[in-house]
């Protein structure tokens, strides 16, 4: 059996939001798998359904610039949420995102490698590294096109700590910084149902269908259950589906196509997501719980 580490208990929990004993015991059953894990707890009832849980560690900011039929949504990261605050590190990050916008590099070498008065976008970076005493960098980026009938619709969450870059088929910039500010606060994983893999889709249904079995339900209507919780599911998950923040009579698709658009593509950027904290007392103090 593979031994179950703290860090992996608070992993599991923040996904699932069960207690530490239950954590644990997900975590034995499945040897250590995370993955397993959470199926485990769905299967028996004990987390209903998987809570997006992007491990948000780093500070800094993201930032929005429209050049034209061009966008770029990009994240530059502080050590601290006071330097991300600071006008040096602000001003750097506008400079950055209108810079991206402008010429559509290819990939963060090749941003770091644009020429600035100071000679390079790297160079600038130092400086403000060396001006804020902490390390600044430029994490990640998306340069978004659009047609000349398409729409950008842009939204920063706290200044910057969530952006989102919508872009609509027609429609125009208001009801696209509506759907902007949706993602932003809902976090779609997928654009429509079409676009969730069959991989994806039969994991859920098997996981979906143990639960309904763990719950004692007639096996003749069973898939019948399976099925509708799948779709409920799918309606959470795909931004065409979801109920719109403003309204939540309509989904969002619905709400785009009254106001004459068609949802075509979207990019949200939570900083910090993805990258791992050291949160060593608070592991400590689940590993004393655990022993």
């Amino acid at each position: 059996m593979a031994e179950i580490k703290a860090a992996q208990v608070m992993e599991l929990r923040k996904k699932s939001g069960v207690g530490i004993m239950d954590a644990k015991k997900a975590l034995v059953a499945s040897d250590g798998d995370l993955d397993k894990a959470m199926d485990y707890l769905r299967e028996k009832g004990i987390a209903k359904a998987a809570k997006k849980s992007g491990r948000v560690a780093a500070d800094g900011l993201a930032d929005i610039a429209v050049s034209g039929n061009t966008a770029a949504i990009v994240e530059l990261n502080s050590e601290t949420d006071f330097v991300a605050a600071s006008d040096p590190f602000k001003d750097l990050l506008k400079k950055v995102t209108k810079l991206i916008s402008e010429n559509k590099p290819a990939d963060v070498d090749a941003a770091l490698a644009l020429k600035t008065d100071n000679g390079t976008l790297k160079d600038d970076l130092i400086a403000t590294t060396q001006k804020t005493g902490e390390k600044v960098s430029l994490r990640r980026f998306q340069v978004v096109e659009k047609n000349d009938g398409d729409s950008f619709g842009a939204y920063l969450h706290q200044g910057g700590k969530i952006a989102a870059l919508v872009v609509l088929e027609g429609g125009d910039e208001a009801t696209a910084k509506d759907v902007a500010m949706h993602v932003a606060a809902i976090n779609p994983e997928f654009m429509t149902r079409e676009d969730v893999s069959k991989d994806r889709l039969d994991h859920e249904r098997s996981v979906f269908k143990e639960e309904t079995l763990n719950e004692g339900k007639p096996a003749k209507i069973v898939d019948k259950i399976v099925e509708g919780r799948l779709n409920k599911f799918l309606s959470e998950i795909c931004l065409a589906d979801q109920s719109f923040v403003k309204n939540p009579d309509q989904t969002v698709a619905e709400f785009v196509k009254a106001n004459g658009g068609k949802l075509k593509s979207f990019v949200r950027y939570e900083v910090g997501e993805g990258i791992e904290k050291k949160q060593e007392d608070f592991a400590q103090e689940i590993q004393d719980q655990l022993n």
